[in-house]
């Protein structure tokens, strides 16, 4: 199974197209958008324009495998509005064996490490910056933000395929990789 990762998309389509674009050369079994899909909040500086439509009719698009997470920045209208179902706080894909668990990461992360002392992937956006690091039999992923990047990264997604990850930027770097 191949499953794409992203995040944090707050409303900006600027980055949606490589999305697009990487689907239909890797053909992706599924879609994980991990919260914050259309708010970009008060202290956000309008430096790229924000098109919820366009966003909201993208996902729609992917709804057949698309798994959604809603994040800090969703809102009980923005779950109304989606055509497609919004997990609240976690979810989970078994897959080759592995837990991988779903998750924003403003109630679950490595940071708040709630509950994720097992075994297993825990894999979230919200800090907009990508990482991979274990902790005891826990591996901690965050793939980063599509469209807001912060800590000096490029926007970027996550790959699962046949038990390794890959965090990618929008200009195909690889930036992270991890044999789970």
């Amino acid at each position: 199974m191949k499953i794409l990762f992203f995040s944090d998309i707050h409303g900006i389509d600027e980055n949606l197209n490589h999305i697009k674009e990487l689907d239909e050369k890797e053909k992706f079994d599924k879609i994980v958008v991990l919260g914050d899909l259309y708010y970009s909040g008060p202290t956000y500086d309008n430096s790229k324009p924000i098109n919820n439509k366009v966003v909201k009719d993208f996902l729609t698009n992917y709804k057949e495998r698309l798994i959604c997470l809603k994040g800090n920045c969703d809102s009980e209208v923005d779950v109304k509005i989606s055509d497609f179902p919004i997990c609240n706080n976690l979810a989970l894909i078994c897959v080759d064996g592995l837990d991988i668990y779903l998750t924003h990461g403003n109630e679950y992360s490595m940071e708040k490490d709630r509950k994720f002392q097992r075994k297993g992937v825990l894999v979230y956006g919200h800090k907009h910056y990508p990482f991979i690091e274990k902790r005891g039999e826990m591996i901690f992923i965050n793939v980063g933000s599509i469209s807001l990047p912060r800590n000096n990264s490029n926007a970027s997604y996550g790959i699962y395929s046949n038990k390794i990850f890959t965090i990618y930027d929008v200009f195909g770097k690889e930036i992270k990789k991890v044999s789970l």
